[in-house]
């Protein structure tokens, strides 16, 4: 069953940067409370034209009256980062959902070094406002293609210098092109905990430089699907729902979120592209492996083999039991 969503109401909308506007949400019942959410956490907006969205929460996950999202115009929207800009005003209200955080900061960790890329700055920001109430040792590192495009920057410098963290500022228009990550990150502590959110390019150059560097604590979020291809020929196998009672057959060319929702349930979901972790279902039994797909789950929770994202990933065995 999907889980309820909330009510909202657009109460504030700014300008951040170039092409990127926060949008404040609050309850659009005066005696309702939003749920708490933890720093790196994203909500769905369910927009008006039919189209669902993930956004970052970038507020301090100590409030408990608002949520705001920083949305960057994609040049290439599908109708959602449009449809944000163009359309969404002060008053509207819109179904949300819940918070959902596939990118959880260690605050206990001994430092933690937070590299933010473009409108990746987003779930960052909010990290560092945890970190620093918390009195916690912590970097910033941020990369924009100018400062006009650098959102929350004059907020992310005064809070730097207000708490003594190290802060870097890399703009492409000054220094003639993108960040050199592996000089950036070399010689710091291999015990911190390294977080990266912002293009492909630059999280894959982040993933590089971590390995090379011998740092296992790397985390990263994804905006944008990484294509991975799979490995076997695509056949069919049967997804038996332990909590609903039904066995659905899962044809080759079709996705398991696509089989469920024909079969008349109603699972969780957002982007269809494996990397919202909207669709993340747990796994009770598989009688082969799992053929991951997404670009949610790390190497660890792969091999674990105790959840998948339905929306992309599949069986490569006969039968799979999932917990829907």
């Amino acid at each position: 069953m999907a889980t309820p969503t909330l009510e909202a109401r657009v109460t504030a909308m700014r300008w951040e940067a170039n092409d990127i506007v926060s949008v404040e949400l609050r309850p659009a019942t005066a005696e309702v409370q939003f749920p708490p959410f933890e720093a790196g956490s994203h909500i769905n907006l369910n927009l008006p034209n039919g189209l669902s969205r993930s956004y970052s929460l970038w507020n301090d996950d100590s409030e408990r009256q608002r949520y705001v999202v920083g949305v960057a115009r994609d040049r290439k929207s599908r109708g959602g980062s449009a449809f944000v800009h163009e359309q969404l005003r002060v008053g509207d209200t819109l179904r949300i959902d819940p918070p959902r955080n596939n990118f959880k900061l260690d605050d206990a960790a001994p430092r933690s070094v937070l590299v933010a890329g473009g409108i990746g700055v987003t779930p960052m920001f909010s990290m560092l406002q945890r970190l620093v109430a918390q009195a916690r040792p912590v970097e910033f590192i941020y990369s924009a293609r100018s400062r006009q495009d650098a959102a929350f920057i004059e907020a992310i410098e005064a809070l730097a210098r207000e708490h003594a963290v190290p802060l870097t500022v890399h703009l492409d228009s000054e220094r003639g092109g993108p960040p050199y990550l592996h000089g950036l990150l070399e010689g710091k502590d291999a015990d911190a905990h390294y977080y990266c959110c912002g293009p492909t390019p630059m999280l894959n150059a982040f993933e590089e430089a971590c390995a090379q560097l011998g740092y296992a604590n790397a985390h990263i979020e994804r905006f944008a699907a990484v294509e991975v291809r799979s490995e076997s020929p695509s056949t069919g196998f049967e997804v038996v729902c332990a909590k609903s009672k039904k066995t659905v057959p899962v044809p080759a060319g079709k996705s398991i979120l696509d089989a469920v929702l024909d079969a008349g349930l109603s699972p969780d979901y957002s982007c269809m592209e494996g990397i919202c972790g909207t669709c993340e279902t747990a796994v009770v039994e598989c009688d082969g492996e799992l053929e991951h797909l997404d670009s949610v789950l790390t190497k660890s929770e792969r091999a674990a083999g105790k959840t998948i994202m339905i929306c992309v990933s599949r069986c490569k065995g006969t039968r799979l039991v999932l917990d829907v």
